[in-house]
């Protein structure tokens, strides 16, 4: 058969399927997100994700085993030095990153926010891992009365600061973390992402606002997507995934609010007639659920998904290709609120598979980048091996 026109990458924020080979080195033994979520559960029901070959990776509770699965299936491993969002999509589209972003379990260090004080003339308060939510019904008022920066971070490499939009405008609020951001540019920080995340309300009822925006590092290399833009590809990129890339090789970049808003923006993108990769980053089992150790929401979140599936197999044209992955896993009954070190599904489909099979285990997420490559004859990144010859049939 030819080349696929029109590729559609689907990335479950931290669906891991059970921990990877060096989980004891990340101290994620025993790390199980599908897994513990489908024990929680008594059980997953997510019918269409099995009927395409789900449960054929490794057995999952109330997932039927497909006797002639619709796709090929797998699992990968990472290879990079890491288990953050960042990590797992750069080495999805080629990159291998062998220096791990930081975290800050304990909050910033002193000289860090010293500096962020001095140079935005505003107290700091805060600075420490916390829910965004929490975080304002502890801090927000405080802010109001003094104008101070609440500042904190989270199980990911990331510096948000919070701010009331009627006491620190948007701009003000987007010129502070552009001074954030050059600050944790240097190599002894490693921050993955800066965010402002602006809220309204009173005491008692603050509310984040959509005026969310991230100041993320450079991809450390020239990835995929890159490669695909210079070669006049399309490169739509839904949910945060032009965050993640910090822009780099996007030539659409698509909000979203949450996960079933991701799932209608995707399916809407494949009414477009585009030639290129549809990227969709479903982001809502990492932060809602996986983060916040909710495995009743995170295991209801997945059935929502996998309800949506239907209108994504439905649209899919005969010279399309569907991909569902994740990133890194988060498995919600884990200790502590980290991302988790396992090994992520694979699941690829499109309408002229006869016969699901099994392809082998993949060594590095960055193999979906190099099938991408090949797909597409554009230069294929240093890192991965393409399945795409497997997947043919």
């Amino acid at each position: 058969m030819k080349n696929f026109k029109r590729v559609f990458l689907v990335v479950m924020d931290s669906v891991g399927i059970g921990e990877a080979p060096d989980a004891d080195k990340f101290n994620d033994t025993g790390a199980d997100t599908l897994g513990h979520i489908a024990e929680h559960m008594n059980g997953l029901h997510m019918p269409h994700m099995g009927q395409l070959g789900l449960s054929n990776i490794r057995e999952i509770k109330g997932i039927e085993k497909a006797e002639k699965p619709l796709a090929h299936y797998t699992k990968m491993q990472e290879a990079s030095n890491g288990k953050d969002t960042m990590t797992g999509h750069w080495e999805i589209m080629g990159l291998h990153i062998e220096q791990p972003f930081r975290t800050f379990p304990d909050g910033f260090p002193p000289e860090l926010i010293e500096a962020l004080e001095e140079k935005t003339g505003r107290k700091i308060i805060g600075n420490k891992p916390a829910s965004g939510t929490e975080i304002l019904d502890e801090l927000g008022e405080e802010h109001m009365n003094t104008g101070a920066l609440i500042v904190y971070t989270s199980a990911d490499s990331v510096l948000q600061i919070a701010a009331h939009e009627e006491i620190i405008s948007i701009e003000e609020q987007y010129r502070i973390c552009e001074i954030a951001r050059e600050l944790t540019l240097d190599e002894k920080y490693m921050v993955g992402r800066v965010i402002a995340r602006p809220f309204i309300g009173k005491p008692g009822a603050f509310e984040r606002t959509s005026n969310r925006h991230d100041y993320a590092l450079k991809p450390f290399g020239r990835t995929v997507m890159n490669t695909l833009q210079d070669e006049k590809y399309d490169v739509i990129a839904i949910g945060k995934i032009s965050d993640i890339y910090d822009g780099e090789g996007v030539t659409e970049a698509i909000r979203t609010t949450d996960n079933d808003d991701g799932m209608t923006k995707l399916v809407e993108s494949m009414d477009k007639d585009f030639n290129g990769l549809s990227f969709l980053n479903l982001v809502d089992f990492d932060a809602k659920y996986g983060h916040r150790r909710d495995p009743q929401g995170y295991g209801e979140a997945l059935e929502a998904f996998d309800k949506r599936l239907p209108e994504v197999l439905e649209k899919l044209q005969s010279d399309d290709l569907l991909i569902i992955t994740a990133d890194h896993g988060n498995d919600p009954v884990h200790h502590g609120t980290d991302h988790t070190r396992e090994f992520v599904p694979l699941v690829v489909y499109h309408t002229s598979i006869n016969d699901g099979t099994e392809i082998p285990l993949r060594n590095t997420f960055a193999d979906i980048g190099a099938t991408i490559a090949e797909n597409f004859q554009v230069t294929k990144p240093e890192f991965g091996k393409s399945f795409l010859n497997e997947i043919r049939k």
